[in-house]
């Protein structure tokens, strides 16, 4: 017998990479919305990921705004209406609910089982083609990076802790899933960054904690410092004097941010937080919750090979750093 054309033959080297993005495609894609979101300024696109088996839905804070709601349409030709219920732009991740009829939720993973240069797969919406899929591997963990203009204009929206793809994304995969080959969804991608590099909020517990608060509160209050850092290696002399190999390098502060009044520069390798050995930018963002706000924060760095302390005070995240 003849293999059809669109089979893979037995013994190609692609067979078990084929297999496995197919696999992935086939669950993930009915689960996977496109979002319309009327704004303003005019219509918005966007996807979103089934995430509960009532209706809610997954997808970045970017994609609907400040709109209240919008067009959800399934694969499976369903569409229908769906009412945002909240957005957390520090970690860009938004809940929004469909009125009508969702396919079955997708299976939530844990982003910080990934590794540098697992095999992901990309499902979503690009420039308005329904049901795409792409593939790639973790470029990078743990990012922190400045992707967007504040609405004000004065400073950068620093999205925490992504994970770094080559899997090719194109405006309308942000809210989309990114999956291991598992088919489990350990992000919502966010942002094309770059020809090759594509970033997507991770799902963790940090991240399980943001959707909760979302469902239950329509909100979250969240501290704001204004950095954005990556980890590095901490320098081999003081790795043995403190006992850390991995700390924060800070790519980026936000102009009038409580980071940059605190007097944090570009530069600075950031060791301890609030007392705390940071070694990944989760562990900044695990301490920008509620009870952060407004309290000193004092932060070590090591600058110009001395060790400096400041001491910052986080304010609360509104639209202006938003």
């Amino acid at each position: 017998m003849v293999p059809h054309e669109s089979e893979p033959r037995e013994g190609e080297p692609l067979d078990a990479y084929s297999r496995v993005v197919s696999a992935v495609a086939r669950e993930l894609t009915p689960r996977v919305a496109a979002l319309r979101v009327r704004h303003g300024r005019g219509e918005g696109s966007g996807s979103a990921v089934a995430f509960t088996g009532d209706g809610f839905l997954l997808t970045n804070a970017h994609v609907v705004g400040s709109a209240s709601g919008g067009q959800a349409a399934f694969a499976d030709g369903d569409t229908g209406a769906f009412t945002v219920v909240g957005t957390d732009p520090l970690s860009d991740l938004a809940v929004v609910r469909a009125d009508g009829p969702t396919p079955g939720p997708v299976t939530l993973g844990d982003a910080d089982d990934l590794v540098v240069g697992q095999l992901v797969v990309a499902v979503g919406n690009p420039l308005g083609l329904a049901g795409s899929v792409t593939a790639g591997v973790v470029s990078a963990l743990g990012r922190s990076l400045p992707t967007a203009r504040t609405r004000s204009g004065t400073g950068v929206r620093v999205i925490e802790d992504v994970i770094q793809t080559d899997a090719a994304l194109n405006p309308g995969n942000s809210g989309g899933a990114l999956a291991d080959a598992r088919g489990r969804v350990v992000g919502v991608n966010t942002a094309v960054a770059g020809i090759g590099l594509g970033l997507a909020v991770p799902v963790n517990a940090t991240t399980r904690r943001i959707i909760g608060a979302l469902m239950r509160d329509g909100r979250v209050r969240r501290a704001f410092l204004g950095l954005a850092a990556a980890p590095v290696p901490v320098p081999a002399a003081l790795r043995e004097r403190i006992g850390q190999d991995e700390a924060l390098r800070v790519a980026e502060v936000v102009p009038r941010s409580p980071a940059d009044r605190a007097g944090l520069r570009r530069g600075d390798l950031v060791l301890t937080a609030g007392g705390v050995p940071v070694s990944h930018a989760q562990s900044l963002q695990k301490l920008m919750f509620a009870d952060a706000i407004g309290k000193p924060l004092p932060i070590t760095v090591l600058r110009n090979g001395a060790m400096v302390d400041v001491i910052a005070e986080p304010v609360e995240l509104d639209t202006e750093h938003a």
